[in-house]
């Protein structure tokens, strides 16, 4: 889920230096999200790990 998120980004970014503006917004916004569902998932399964090696 990290590398679609990097790729969203990449391509906000080459968007935005073409001058692509609404495909540009698009993407980073899908990037946002996806690299905001991965960090919290990240944190789940820190808790969930460390919680069951007790």
């Amino acid at each position: 889920m990290l590398y679609y998120s990097v790729v969203f980004f990449i391509i906000a970014v080459v968007a935005a230096v073409l001058g692509f503006g609404g495909i540009a917004a698009g993407a980073a916004s899908i990037a946002k999200v996806l690299f905001i569902i991965f960090v919290v998932l990240f944190i789940g399964s820190l808790l969930f790990g460390a919680l069951t090696r007790r």
